[in-house]
């Protein structure tokens, strides 16, 4: 099997080769996750969407939708009255 190769350049960046790019669909601009496990660097696209931060923050209690609802209703209230002054 042929292996694509880059040089590093003076900032350290390398290009990823299109047929590595377009296998694993990353497209200008996207976000990239480094590995380094045994010498060796493995890298993933980094989901970007609100599932990839489920989890990761934890609460020491939880909230009704009540809760939430008014909490969102009283945001909105003191946002409102900020704007007319």
């Amino acid at each position: 099997m042929k292996e694509d190769t880059s040089t590093v350049t003076t900032k350290g960046q390398v290009t990823i080769p299109s047929k590595l790019r377009k296998a694993l669909g990353l497209a200008p601009g996207r976000r990239v996750a480094f590995h380094l496990e045994n010498g060796k660097i493995t890298l993933e696209p980094v989901r970007d969407d609100i599932t990839a931060a489920f989890g990761m923050l934890k609460s020491q209690r939880g909230a009704s939708v009540e809760e939430m609802n008014e909490a969102i209703a009283k945001a909105t209230v003191e946002r409102f009255r900020r704007s007319e002054s």
